[in-house]
């Protein structure tokens, strides 16, 4: 798994690493290297380029590329905004100086128009203009030269990050640069993965670490860490001969009302995909029937309902006393907050069976706590797994806090939950952009799905995904929240399936149910490919 930092985490890491005697100089050359060997991956040998410098340490690191792609014969054009000698920063200054006395040509303050001719006449340029330590707006000449370079189709490799994104956050202000590839530095800083950032950042490549600065970042806290395909091969086992329905692993959706029948339906399809063997509704009796003939291997329970078509008073006792009989409970999708939803959600909390809330339960489970979920822990905290699973709306809800809007704010108030219970087999999904899986001692990031899945159900099916992949877990989970982030992986997949077959734009909720199996085939085949070449690389 890669470490994803925060830019306090890096500040604290430079820190770490000036006292363990890592020069900065060597930093910034490996970092240079680093930026020399992306260019060089682009399958362009020897191509004009053109650097973009601030006047910053990530200029610096520019500078250096720029040398560096010098001495290997590529004709290079630097871009600064005032003289090498006039580089406030010390280590930055003293590269510049040395670059500038090479055979590269310095351009130093150029007008908008002065700038767009030279992006026009190089392949490739890097842009070193702006780095992690940016947030706020930007300033002439760099509001200036950023839009310029994002109307010319020059490819762009930026340094650590795109200029003009916030690192921590991953908003952009007036502007930002928008780059094909970003090569960032030591480890991906978290704001590369929230927000903007996966629409600016084009695709990541990770500096490699040396022995002295891997110490290091293992030693101060990070604030995720991203999960790659081959991390979940755990999860891939074949299905035993003797099989049957029940011991495949069995789901009881909890869903639905007279408004929102559909919700239970998609839930429930999509648990079934997921590869449990046996799934029951439990649906108010105002929809039941309609569920019934939507969904005909599946077996509907109607349940007492109100005069609104939503669970009623007697609900509790009744699915309460079916749940006993699942491997999983999912609960939420299309419930209503109705009162009688309520008593469901805090009833079912105190079976002993793994649980999942989403939607309306999260709701439910807001309202039934003061002052945020965190304050009342003895409210959900137990014995079996509980996998929550709000968007960033109803996080702020759960949390009691101010509307968040990036995943790091995410990660802060679903750590709140997570370390109030103190419970390691209790995962909050926080739903976004880029999702993250928070756990009491780790924090993972799964792969993010395409912006095709921001549609109404999307998450009733990544919810019946999850159920369905507890359920066939049994009792076997060592790690929930990598279980839970293997559940959000298939769902990706089956937004970027989707989106090939139906187009971006076209994608609805329900055209994932079916690309479920296809979509945890390509999760497993991706996994195989990446350890055969880690085995070939003899990692």
């Amino acid at each position: 798994m890669l470490e994803v930092v925060s830019t306090d985490t890096m500040r604290r890491s430079d820190a770490a690493m000036s006292e363990k005697g890592v020069n900065s100089k060597e930093l910034m050359c490996r970092a240079g290297q680093a930026i020399f060997e992306t260019v060089r991956k682009l399958n362009l040998w020897k191509p004009p380029a053109a650097v973009i410098c601030g006047p910053g340490n990530n200029g610096g690191d520019g500078w250096v590329a720029a040398d560096i792609l010098q001495q290997k014969g590529v004709q290079v054009d630097v871009v600064s905004p005032v003289e090498p000698d006039e580089i406030p920063s010390a280590l930055a200054r003293h590269v510049a100086r040395r670059t500038a006395g090479r055979d590269v040509t310095v351009h130093v303050g150029p007008s908008r128009d002065e700038l767009t001719v030279l992006a026009h006449e190089v392949d490739v340029i890097v842009d070193g203009i702006l780095g992690t330590g940016f947030h706020g707006s930007l300033r002439p000449p760099f509001s200036i030269w950023i839009p310029a370079l994002n109307d010319c189709d020059t490819r762009v490799v930026s340094i650590d990050v795109p200029s003009g994104l916030d690192s921590q956050t991953g908003h952009i202000g007036d502007a930002c640069v928008r780059a094909d590839i970003t090569a960032t530095m030591l480890a991906p800083k978290i704001g590369l993965y929230s927000g903007d950032g996966p629409e600016y950042s084009g695709e990541l490549i990770c500096g490699e670490l040396y022995e002295e600065i891997d110490e290091v970042i293992g030693e101060v806290d990070h604030a995720a860490e991203i999960v790659e395909s081959s991390d979940l091969v755990d999860y891939f086992a074949e299905l035993p001969s003797n099989v049957n329905k029940y011991s495949r692993g069995s789901v009881l959706v909890v869903a639905g009302s007279a408004m929102y029948p559909g919700a239970a339906m998609m839930a429930a399809k999509a648990a079934a995909r997921a590869g449990a063997g046996y799934v029951t509704v439990a649906a108010p009796d105002a929809c039941a029937n309609l569920i019934r003939m939507s969904l005909p291997s599946v077996p509907v329970i109607g349940i007492p309902s109100d005069s609104r078509g939503a669970f009623g008073a007697a609900a509790r006792s009744v699915i309460c006393e079916i749940a006993e009989k699942y491997d999983c409970v999912l609960c939420g999708p299309g419930m209503t907050t109705a009162s009688g939803c309520m008593k469901v959600v805090t009833g079912l909390l105190e079976q002993d069976v793994p649980l999942i809330l989403d939607a309306d339960a999260l709701n439910c489970l807001a309202r039934a706590s003061i002052d945020g979920i965190d304050a009342n822990p003895d409210l959900y905290r137990r014995e079996a797994a509980l996998v929550l699973t709000p968007h960033y709306r109803e996080l702020s809800r759960l949390a009691d806090c101010e509307d968040i809007a990036d995943m790091g704010a995410a990660i802060d108030a679903a750590q709140k939950i997570v370390w109030s219970a103190g419970s390691d087999n209790l995962v909050v999904v926080a739903k976004g952009p880029s999702t993250a899986v928070v756990g009491v001692d780790r924090v993972y990031v799964p792969m993010s799905g395409p912006a095709s899945l921001a549609t109404a159900g999307s998450g009733d099916v990544l919810a019946g995904i999850l159920a369905g992949i507890v359920a066939t877990s049994h009792d076997s989970v060592e790690d929930w929240g990598l279980l839970t982030s293997y559940a959000v992986a298939i769902h990706s997949y089956t937004g970027y399936a989707a989106a090939e077959l139906m187009g971006p734009r076209s994608v609805i909720a329900t055209d994932l149910i079916d690309l479920i199996g296809s979509a945890m085939q390509l999760v497993e085949d991706e996994a195989f490919r990446e350890v055969r070449d880690a085995a070939e690389k003899g990692e």
